[in-house]
């Protein structure tokens, strides 16, 4: 049970998340107006996103100083976690855009730029699916998160400010700034990322499990 608290915090947490993000009161902000419940989910999940890529990036370090799979196994798996919730930002944002500009996708620069880094990390999983080697597989793919990631902050929050968006905080839609001063968007927005992060981590930590079980087990094979 005391190693299981923050599973079933992150539980709580997304609970209190769906239902206060649907039902309680939100500010009636001009163009987003009830679309702005979408805050809870869209944008909270892509924070979520960035915190596990971060954790990945670290493991990838670890990984290529120390050679150890099992450093490997956590990067790859933080990564897998990451692109779940970035498509189901991408999802969520995708309705949002479909109340609020018309229309699910309008190659508006941060829609684009989304898709382009989730494209990045989708390459990510096809070149370590073509290496047999687990050791070059590790070092190749610790090489290549690392630089995604360094590429992926500036194109999803950089490059956008620099060119005209529909996007929140660009075209007269109010930014970040404006609505975090709600106190009622503050009591959802961020227990909501902090719960999209732990479930992450939770699938995350499950796969790895399961990939060590195989790895014994493909071990246990050969050597029988």
């Amino acid at each position: 049970m005391r190693q299981s608290w923050w599973k079933i915090l992150a539980i709580a947490l997304l609970l209190y998340t769906l239902i206060a993000g649907l039902l309680m009161d939100v500010p009636r902000l001009p163009i987003l107006n009830e679309t702005i419940r979408a805050l809870h989910f869209h944008v909270t999940m892509w924070f979520g996103m960035i915190l596990m890529l971060v954790v990945s990036v670290y493991y990838s370090i670890k990984y290529l100083r120390t050679n150890k799979l099992e450093y490997d196994d956590m990067a790859l798996e933080f990564t897998n976690a990451a692109i779940l919730f970035g498509v189901l930002g991408i999802v969520t944002g995708m309705l949002w855009a479909k109340f609020t500009w018309g229309d699910y996708w309008s190659g508006d620069p941060k829609q684009n730029a989304a898709a382009i880094g989730l494209l990045m990390y989708f390459a990510y999983l096809i070149l370590r699916g073509s290496l047999a080697d687990p050791q070059q597989r590790g070092r190749i793919g610790a090489v290549y998160n690392i630089f995604a990631f360094a590429a992926f902050i500036p194109l999803i929050f950089v490059l956008p400010r620099l060119t005209d968006s529909l996007h929140p905080g660009n075209g007269g839609n109010p930014g970040f700034n404006a609505y975090d001063l709600d106190s009622k968007l503050r009591m959802v927005f961020y227990p909501a990322i902090i719960g999209w992060t732990l479930m992450g981590a939770w699938i995350a930590t499950v796969r790895v499990r399961i990939r060590r079980v195989e790895r014994v087990l493909e071990d246990r094979m050969l050597n029988s």
